[in-house]
């Protein structure tokens, strides 16, 4: 069974670090070599106060403040972290084949997750992280080798491969496909899933909206949908 990992916050990394955590994202994750790349966009992870500190705002917890904002029911991390558990469980991420990004829909912010990251098991570990993460804007291993999580520059463009196919997944979308025929040979390719309740996907950074399913399904069954395609066809076990 694997070792729980344990995470701490650190001062901004000098310029050594900085390129030693570069190095700890495997060779082919920062090159045109063939891998899935998920963005999570619309993904509601919002930080509010309360007291002397800070909660991950959700309609479970906080409908009070959210009846103000009359976004009532609308507010669910809970999609991110369910994506996040099937997505980084799978063999694909294993087989070191899979890239997580993830587009808040509030605040813009922009996340990127080291594939070698163990998402918390349950929700309000999940949160706590995802609050941390948000006001320090890191997250690294105990030992300080690793960046595990850290928010990014935008647009996300900056960080995806040049010239490499991107695609949105909506149920409303004209086109169904079977997701097998997305999987690219040997080369990376980016499909984005809306990690929200409710809404339409806006990603202007996409050629073409496509739908793997004649039902709606929900952000967490597309991740496991799209991660069993790519995993059949190329070969994974």
């Amino acid at each position: 069974m694997s070792q729980k990992r344990n995470h701490e916050f650190v001062d901004p990394p000098s310029d050594d670090e900085e390129e030693n955590a570069k190095k700890s994202f495997p060779m082919h994750i920062r090159k045109q070599d063939k891998r899935l790349i998920i963005v999570l966009e619309n993904a509601n992870l919002e930080t509010v106060k309360k007291g002397n500190s800070h909660d991950l705002l959700n309609s479970e917890d906080h409908m009070g403040i959210l009846r103000k904002r009359k976004e009532s029911g609308l507010c669910r991390p809970d999609i991110t972290h369910q994506c996040l558990l099937m997505l980084f469980d799978s063999p694909l991420n294993r087989a070191g084949l899979l890239q997580v990004y993830i587009h808040t829909e509030k605040n813009n912010t922009l996340i990127e997750i080291n594939p070698q990251t163990r998402v918390p098991r349950t929700f309000k570990r999940f949160a706590a992280l995802m609050v941390q993460l948000l006001h320090k804007l890191k997250i690294r291993s105990s030992d300080g080798n690793q960046r595990l999580m850290k928010v990014i520059k935008n647009p996300i463009t900056d960080h995806l491969p040049v010239g490499c196919k991107k695609l949105c997944t909506s149920y409303s979308a004209k086109k169904i496909v079977n997701p097998r025929e997305l999987v690219p040979q040997d080369e990376p390719i980016v499909i984005v899933v809306g990690a929200m309740a409710h809404g339409q996907v806006n990603a202007d950074y996409t050629e073409e909206t496509v739908s793997i399913s004649g039902y709606p399904l929900s952000a967490a069954l597309t991740c496991s949908k799209l991660c069993s395609a790519f995993e059949e066809v190329w070969g994974i076990q």
